[in-house]
Order: structure tokens, then C-alpha cells, then sequence
């Protein structure tokens, strides 16, 4: 059966056209994705992702476990930040990148993606059984939304209570703290997957409406507009961020996704996967994830094959005319001889192989 999400309403009374995500009817659009994308670039964007999942993990040990459940060192984590993560299979395969914020020494909240929410709570529940710690999964209870676009600070700080608005403007990025907006008690972290500033404010089901209704108001003024999921699809590639099951997924493993970094080998916790993950360090790859930017205008696709001399080298995995820069972007997995940027390959546009440069991401920076 398909979810809806506790603002579901309100995205029909918007008009938006809706799709299935992760077992979810979502919003894909409410006016053209073009024009839903530049409002971010120029402005700000209303995102409902409440389709996202919320899991606590709570005890003496939660640190000490997490160190051993997720690929990164989190027990480095001060309270108040957050880190980018990813939870592997025993044999190294990426069952889901995530972010985790540190609530308190003892409390982190682990936020998986939409289709992997009950795949990442079960497998941290499983994961947890030799250890005192708690975990809860409130992906059910719990309503998520984002503002993200150049004006995003200015439209919370016209809803936030005066002892709010310091912590607002001190919030650095990949972190998250308690604030007062619109009346309501939010936790505000300052992340976002678009490539600019923004925020995703967790509050509980029951005052969801009440807060996506105060952000859009105050946003009026700002130009602010509601975006969906196509929107921020084009955002993320932009940004050259990852979307699990395109760049990411069990037959991959972190370090031919550029995310090796990620991957803490110095904690000396064990953790599931790095007696496979630690000599991929050194290893040769056989494969690397890449930009790829088109000299013509025709777009790659996820799917279509990169050629070389006419043999396959690769395997598009995300790709589009970017909205921003003019012309086709898209990521790639290609042989890792051929991953050097400036490198030039094909892409088989359905019979017809297209200019493409090899070329570091992320395609778009913000200026700040």
C-alpha cells in the first residue's frame, strides 16, 4: 500500500502532479521542474521530504555501536554536527548512505533515504543485539521538511521566536539544533542536497501542516515556491551528489564511488565490511564514478553505455541538460584508466555516440 505523507493534502490543494518514491506518493512537480529549479538556484524551495526515514539510537554504548554499524568514525561527532555516513554489507556493498547527527553523548538520530528507511532500521536493529543501546524507528511519526535556495536563512528568521534567530545565523553547515519557529519547537539542521544553503526541519506528524503553512507564508515575500522530487533531481546532479540506486547501491562499494573518504580506517573499531573495505584502499579499481559534460546538446541517460572507439566503457548512472550551466551533465561509471578529467568519451544516445568530457564534480558551486 502506498504512503502518504502527513502533508499530503496539502500538495493536492497546490496542485501538484505526484509520483511513487520509496513506497511513497510524493510530489513530482507543482508548475514546470525548470522553473521549480531556478526558483532554488535564485530564491528558495519548499521540499516535503517526510518520506525520509528517522532513526534514534540511544545508550551508554551508542557510539561504540555505531562505530561498528556505519562505515564512518561517528563517536568523533560533537554533539550539536552531523556527518555524511554509509552502512555496508559484510561483503562491502553500499546498503544506503545517510546522515547522523549528534543530539547528545549518548543520542544520535540516523536519517536513511526514503526506499532504504526500513532496510537501515532493521539491518541497526539486527546490528545492535551485543550492545546496550536502543533503537527507534520514528520514520512514521516523524514529518520533514526543507527550505533550501539563497534566501532560506531570511525566511526562517521571519518566523523564529527572538531566541531563536541567534542560533539560526550561527548554525553552521552539517549541523543541527532546537529552535522555536511559527510557535512550534523544530529541530533545524543546516545540510540540504541541492547544492545550496538551506535547512530540513524535523517536527512530528501533528504540526506538520502547521509549519509547512508559516514557511510558506513568510516565504512569500522571499519568492519562495513548493519544489518536487524532479526539481530536486536535478539540483543534487548539479551538485554531484550521489542518489542511492543510481551512483549507489549493493553491487557498489565506497570507494569507486569517489567515497572513500567516508570510509574511517584509523578508528579501531571494527565495523561490518572492513576486513573487505580496507584493502580496497590501496587496491586497483577496476572502475571509477565520474562527471561526464556534453559537447553537444543531446542528454545522457541513466542507462546508456559510454564507448570508446566504439566498445563500452562505462555505464551512465544519472544524467540531464543542467537547467543552470546550459548544457548536459551526468555521472558515470567508466573504466578507471579512463577517469581522469579532460578525458574524452562517447555516450550511445540510442544508436548515436555523443561528445562527452570526463570533468570533476561537482558541475556548480554556489557563490558564497
Amino acid at each position: 500500500m502506498t504512503k502518504q505523507t502527513a502533508l499530503y493534502a496539502e500538495h493536492e490543494v497546490l496542485g501538484a502532479s505526484f509520483t511513487d518514491f520509496g513506497g511513497w506518493q510524493m510530489p513530482l512537480k507543482y508548475r514546470s521542474e525548470l522553473e521549480e529549479h531556478h526558483t532554488v538556484r535564485r530564491a528558495a524551495g519548499l521540499f516535503d521530504l517526510s518520506h525520509m526515514g528517522e532513526v534514534w539510537v540511544a545508550g551508554p554504548q551508542a557510539a561504540e555501536f555505531l562505530n561498528y554499524a556505519l562505515v564512518g568514525n561517528l563517536a568523533a561527532i560533537a554533539v550539536g554536527k552531523a556527518k555524511y555516513s554509509l552502512i555496508c554489507t559484510e561483503d562491502g556493498g553500499v546498503i544506503d548512505d545517510l546522515i547522523v547527527y549528534r543530539r547528545a553523548d549518548d543520542r544520535y538520530l540516523v536519517v536513511p533515504n526514503a526506499s532504504n528507511a526500513d532496510t537501515v532500521a532493521a539491518a541497526l536493529q539486527e546490528r545492535a543485539v551485543n550492545f546496550d543501546v536502543a533503537v527507534d524507528d520514528e520514520s512514521e511519526n516523524t514529518a520533514l521538511i526543507a527550505v533550501q535556495g539563497p534566501a532560506a536563512e531570511a525566511i526562517l528568521l521571519d518566523i523564529a521566536a527572538d531566541s531563536s534567530r541567534q542560533l539560526i545565523t550561527e548554525l553552521k553547515y552539517y549541523a543541527a539544533v532546537e529552535v522555536e519557529l511559527a510557535g512550534l519547537q523544530v529541530l533545524l539542521a543546516r545540510t540540504g542536497y541541492t547544492g545550496e544553503d538551506g535547512f530540513e526541519l524535523f517536527i512530528g506528524n501533528a504540526e506538520a501542516v502547521q509549519l509547512w503553512k508559516a514557511v510558506a507564508a513568510a516565504g512569500a515575500q522571499h519568492q519562495l515556491a513548493p519544489c518536487g522530487l524532479a526539481s530536486r533531481d536535478s539540483l543534487r546532479l548539479e551538485a554531484g551528489m550521489p542518489l542511492y540506486g543510481n551512483e549507489l547501491g549493493l553491487d557498489t562499494n565506497p570507494f569507486e564511488a569517489g567515497l572513500g573518504g567516508v570510509v574511517s580506517l584509523k578508528k579501531a573499531d571494527n565495523f561490518v565490511g572492513r576486513s573487505v573495505l580496507e584493502p580496497l584502499k590501496e587496491a586497483t579499481l577496476e572502475r571509477k564514478l565520474v562527471g561526464l559534460q556534453g559537447g553537444g546538446r543531446r542528454s545522457a541517460r541513466a542507462g546508456y553505455n559510454v564507448v570508446v572507439d566504439g566498445a563500452v566503457v562505462g555505464t551512465v548512472t544519472s544524467g540531464l541538460p543542467s537547467p543552470t550551466l546550459g548544457y548536459p551533465v551526468a555521472m558515470a561509471y567508466v573504466n578507471a584508466a579512463l577517469a581522469e578529467p579532460g578525458t574524452e568519451v562517447q555516450v550511445d544516445l540510442r544508436g548515436k555516440p555523443e561528445p562527452f568530457t570526463v570533468v570533476a564534480t561537482p558541475f556548480y558551486r554556489r557563490q558564497k
